[in-house]
């Protein structure tokens, strides 16, 4: 009781601090319930869409059958995974998502029940595990729709028992001090926890109208700070995964306010953000991958939030690869998808069709940020050719030392790829201090976050800089060749003078790295390294290897004004706490550079055969 009332006094103080310009008053007046996502019989419109369209019917028709098998689950118990409510919130939302819209969509009673139910068990859980903050804003977000949804459904016990809920265990957690971190946040915990304390406030507004405007301006005054890393062409820099997370809650921040308010007084207008639908895209390989870098899985899957920004822009474009993916995925493991209802009421809502999608007209993308990357490809097609450059810093939300990283597919091999995030959990657990950044912390010790464990440059074995940052500094696609440029002399200060490396995808047909040195007069011996999925490597020559997978072959070949030395290894943890690797591999090369000379290294990527009149076409 002492640290609610403590808490209800931060009230000031937190909303003088963030709520400088007023969006919302007590004047303002809401639609009666629903308000959240979609008014009172919306849902009527949606559904004429939903059943002309034989996808959208599909995925409708699985989504309720999926609530039918929720109706008799047990419901939501407080079990936290390590210091994580996360699962169980995200349960929840799933659940109360679900049954909600399928109750809304038939009109039958036992959706909402269900609901109840859920809303009712979660409600009576002791907190919402304030402590990590997402658990909150995703459990606000569950019962703020449910309540909304179901709102004619509910007792007068049921109304003030999640009402209450709502108002002590979602909003006003947020004004614990040490816990409202997220609201000067320019990531994904800034978007989630902004959109759920929002969603509550929407959905309890006239209980209490002076609390939910101060939450709901305190949220408008915050969510740019996460919004502004989307500038200025839409990369997200925390990589595609992470864009799937914190870029839905912000859409669904912006469509709850919309709705409710009648305005989202200006947010789409936000530099790079209503581009940055395309940058999901480009992201998914012709294999149906992601490129992982960062923190990120390789997995790439059928993704709602590319639905709403259709919904906004009509890019036909955004679609494509949407279809393959639902095509080719476990159409009933999509009803995992916690926000599956999104791509109904902005996908069928929109008149988006997955029938016959135009193909992306563009094979190269560049998008800068605090993550700039390159992608290049030879089609949209499987099977073809892709390329992806990683620039940018470790020191950006869930980096690693992976700065000047690429990528390499083709004929649906990853010859080149990246290992991706570890298990934060498993890690925690271990006691390693991993979300401190900072030079020389334990976070640069695991294994899948080094610098020689990813496909980049390294210099007599040391780390690149966890505070320096690399741009994009050119870029193009002429006469046949896609390129990329950086300058990474930053990311090795005091080990070399100068480093810079251009990628290029040539002819659509195979890729050249190439990397120029300045040296001193200090020894400086290079690794070049690239984590391949070939399970068989040959070395051809002094100079050349043939990677082999699934019959089919990829010759990479060295061009240096220097002798190189091959290697093809096992990528070996050598952490306790590292999760252990079932037989990846390595494969590159090392050199001792020339003193006090600038010496130009390309490296061909060539599938299928060796090309003899490669050439490596940037000029440093």
């Amino acid at each position: 009781m002492k640290k609610l009332l403590l808490s209800i006094i931060a009230l000031v103080l937190v909303g003088t601090t963030y709520a400088q310009k007023q969006f919302v008053s007590t004047d303002t007046k809401l639609p009666a319930h629903p308000r959240i996502l979609m008014l009172k019989g919306e849902e009527k419109a949606l559904m004429k869409k939903i059943k002309k369209d034989v996808y959208w019917n599909e995925i409708h028709t699985n989504l309720v059958a999926e609530c039918d098998k929720m109706i008799d689950l047990p419901v939501s118990q407080r079990i936290k995974e390590g210091k994580r409510l996360l699962s169980v919130s995200r349960e929840a939302l799933r659940r109360i998502f679900d049954l909600s819209y399928a109750y809304r969509t038939t009109g039958q009673k036992k959706y909402a029940a269900r609901a109840i139910k859920e809303m009712m068990a979660c409600a009576a859980f002791t907190d919402w595990n304030p402590s990590h903050f997402l658990d909150v804003g995703e459990m606000t977000m569950a019962l703020s729709i449910g309540y909304d949804w179901c709102f004619k459904q509910l007792s007068a016990d049921e109304e003030a028992q999640i009402r209450t809920a709502i108002i002590e265990k979602g909003m006003k957690a947020s004004l614990l001090k040490e816990e409202a971190w997220y609201l000067t946040a320019e990531h994904n915990w800034n978007q989630v926890c902004n959109a759920g304390i929002t969603f509550g406030s929407l959905a309890v507004f006239d209980s209490c109208k002076e609390f939910a405007v101060d939450r709901i301006n305190t949220a408008f005054n915050s969510i740019p700070k996460a919004m502004g890393e989307y500038a200025p062409d839409g990369a997200y820099p925390e990589g595609p995964g992470y864009w799937g997370y914190g870029t839905s809650f912000n859409a669904l921040f912006i469509s709850v306010v919309e709705k409710a308010l009648g305005s989202d007084f200006g947010l789409t207008e936000k530099p790079g953000f209503l581009s940055t639908g395309m940058y999901s895209q480009v992201q998914i390989t012709p294999a149906g991958y992601n490129f992982n870098y960062s923190d990120n899985g390789a997995g790439a899957g059928f993704n709602t939030t590319v639905f709403w920004f259709y919904s906004r822009v009509k890019d036909p474009a955004l679609l494509y690869m949407q279809k393959m993916l639902y095509e080719r995925g476990n159409k009933l493991g999509l009803m995992r998808n916690r926000l599956l209802p999104m791509a109904l009421i902005y996908g069928a809502g929109s008149g988006a069709s997955l029938a016959n999608p135009e193909k992306p007209s563009s094979l190269m993308w560049t998008g800068r940020g605090h993550s700039p990357i390159a992608i290049m490809r030879s089609s949209w097609t499987e099977g073809s050719a892709y390329l992806g450059f990683k620039l940018g810093s470790p020191a950006v939300n869930h980096a690693h030392m992976d700065v000047g990283s690429f990528i390499f597919e083709a004929e649906g091999i990853r010859w080149a790829y990246d290992f991706g995030g570890e298990s934060y959990g498993s890690l925690e657990g271990k006691g390693v201090d991993l979300w401190n950044r900072a030079p020389g912390s334990q976070r640069w010790d695991v294994y899948k976050y080094r610098t020689t464990s990813h496909n980049t440059l390294s210099f007599n074995d040391k780390p690149m800089s966890v505070v320096e940052s690399a741009t994009l500094d050119d870029s193009g696609d002429k006469n046949g060749v896609m390129y990329a440029m950086s300058d990474l002399s930053a990311m090795f200060k005091d080990q070399i003078p100068g480093v810079k490396r251009a990628v290029s995808m040539v002819d659509k047909k195979y890729a050249v790295i190439q990397d120029q040195f300045t040296t001193n007069g200090q020894f400086t011996k290079v690794r070049w390294n690239m984590l391949t999925a070939a399970d068989k490597v040959t070395f051809v020559n002094e100079t050349t290897a043939l990677l082999e997978k699934d019959g089919k072959k990829l010759y990479l070949r060295v061009e240096a004004p220097f002798p190189v030395r091959l290697y093809n290894e096992l990528a070996v943890p050598t952490n306790t706490y590292d999760s252990p690797l079932h037989g990846e591999r390595f494969v590159g090369f090392e050199a001792d550079l020339a003193l006090n000379t600038t010496q130009q290294i390309a490296v061909y990527l060539m599938p299928g055969e060796q090309i003899n009149n490669a050439k490596a076409p940037y000029e440093f």
